[in-house]
């Protein structure tokens, strides 16, 4: 038993503090220049390595990216998607071993519009961004968020995937790729591996032709903007009543016209810069935003919700610190471009809360980060591939996730839906409809004599689809934080009118139709 008069302070201080002059773990013989977690130090040369091994292996452990592939890097600026710029160009050169055998291009969202930047800020970030990118000599995208009021409805249409193959075929597809490599082209009789749908192409013959070859301007940057657009965009991010709701619309924005430009451009997959510390605050955050059934999909190595275009993210096994720490030593270039939650209070979003929580918990408990995210390792998506075809009705309007608002009475969300709708005014309590009317709602019944202002006009019904049974739980939140719907990209207007009058069309004519059990 522990007793009263024990002293413990002795065995304390002998607890060992790290320090850079102890030696690194690796090769023993030079001196610490970090120190990445307790124990783990690691001098100049054993870090670069350390470092360069995990995110080429995080590819070739995965197998999803073959050699020939177009692979569009989403690039922000900030470190983690610069360190992941840096990687690629280092490992696309000649006199790399293992060199990466996919041929990139760039994308870059300008999100300025969204966060009040001036037009001058804007373009000074959009050129500080084009003398790092063209520096690498990859084809660059330059997207203005504005451009989401010109995008067609098919963003919003889950393409077939196209197949990915097996072990196999990707060891298959990586020999072809070496032995034409090596004999300047394939033979008449060598058929290739490479999934259907996916372009083949030489990297080190592509890129010496991007080199050498005028690049279009408009392949570099986009034209501003319309006043227009701009202030479309502006009235839209006004009429989102909380700052909880603005980021998670200006995330499903940009998602839409990354994958716009990766379809449009013909790349087959895209890069994302999500770090492991940006992951651990995704998940709980999404946690409490009421993403819990797409969990999986946001934050594991790859998001296939697209079809066609799938989402990888090789930085999930970095830390912010050590990415921090490898731009510092390796001159890794990055560009700081205010977002919405740059300073605002701590409480100001669930988003900017959980990044709080969690930095502070990790100043305390070095584990905390590591041991979140390998929970979501662990995570799996609670739809399986054969649901992943299933039609858009049972994917969500805006994220394109499987809908989760398919449960019983006796679910939580059920709940909330009847507490929501207990909780409005009763038709009497608001102002009295008009006669014939069977409700306050607009629904229009018999000898309803509103033809201008009434609440069964024309003017009022069809002019906005209701969104609600189009959207996952979450997405329902943020649309209902959003004081003018009607505010929102055409696009998603036209698609939600559109799966609307697709389900009312089924339902009308659900009894001719024939059950997968019937003969």
């Amino acid at each position: 038993m522990c007793e009263i008069d024990e002293n413990y302070g002795d065995i304390l201080e002998k607890s060992t503090i790290p320090c850079v002059s102890q030696m690194c773990m690796k090769c023993k013989s030079n001196s610490a220049a970090l120190i990445i977690r307790a124990g783990d130090a690691f001098c100049r040369g054993c870090f670069k390595e350390y470092f360069v091994h995990k995110f080429r292996a995080m590819l070739g452990k995965n197998r999803l990216i073959f050699p020939g592939e177009k692979v569009l890097l989403a690039v922000s600026g900030g470190p983690a998607s610069s360190s992941m710029l840096a990687q690629v160009q280092q490992g696309l050169s000649q006199d790399t071993p293992k060199k990466l055998r996919f041929v990139p291009g760039i994308v870059y969202i300008d999100e300025g519009g969204a966060t009040g930047q001036s037009m001058e800020e804007r373009q000074m970030a959009i050129a500080q961004l084009k003398s790092i990118f063209q520096a690498t000599g990859f084809p660059i995208h330059i997207v203005h968020l504005e451009q989401v009021f010109s995008l067609p409805g098919s963003v919003l249409e889950a393409a077939s995937p196209t197949p990915t193959g097996t072990d196999g075929s990707y060891k298959g597809a990586v020999d072809q790729y070496i032995r034409k490599g090596s004999t300047g082209g394939a033979g008449p009789s060598e058929e290739p591996t490479q999934p259907r749908g996916h372009p083949v192409l030489d990297v080190q013959q592509h890129l010496a032709q991007l080199s050498t070859m005028e690049v279009p301007s408009s392949q570099h940057s986009q034209e501003m903007p319309s006043s227009q657009q701009s202030q479309a965009l502006e009235m839209l991010f006004s009429s989102v009543r909380t700052l909880t709701a603005r980021e998670d619309l200006l995330m499903t924005l940009r998602h839409h016209l990354i994958v716009h430009t990766a379809r449009t451009q013909s790349y087959a997959k895209v890069m994302m810069g999500d770090s492991c510390s940006r992951l651990a605050v995704k998940l709980l955050g999404n946690i409490a935003l009421g993403r819990g059934a797409s969990l999986a999909t946001d934050t594991g190595f790859s998001d296939p919700r697209h079809g066609d275009i799938m989402l990888v993210r090789p930085m999930r096994d970095y830390t912010s610190k050590e990415i921090a720490f490898y731009n510092r030593m390796f001159g890794v270039a990055s560009v700081f471009i205010p977002s919405l939650d740059t300073k605002v209070s701590e409480k100001a979003s669930i988003q900017h809360l959980t990044e709080s929580f969690v930095t502070r918990l990790q100043t305390d408990f070095p584990s905390t980060v590591s041991t979140i995210y390998r929970t979501s390792e662990k995570l799996q998506t609670a739809c399986g591939p054969q649901d992943r075809d299933a039609g858009l009705t049972a994917r969500c309007l805006l994220c394109m996730c499987p809908l989760d608002t398919t449960s019983d009475k006796s679910s939580a969300f059920h709940a909330t839906l009847v507490s929501e709708k207990l909780s409005q005014k009763l038709p009497s309590e608001a102002a009295p409809p008009k006669q014939g009317c069977l409700s306050s709602t607009g629904r229009q019944g018999k000898d309803c004599g509103a033809l201008t202002d009434g609440c069964c006009s024309s003017d009022r019904t069809g002019r906005v689809p209701e969104l609600g049974s189009l959207l996952c739980y979450s997405c329902r939140l943020t649309i209902k934080d959003t004081a003018a719907v009607d505010s929102l990209p055409p696009y998603i207007l036209t698609e939600a009118t559109r799966r609307m009058q697709r389900s009312q069309m089924r339902e009308e004519i659900a009894e001719f139709l024939l059950e997968e059990d019937d003969g």
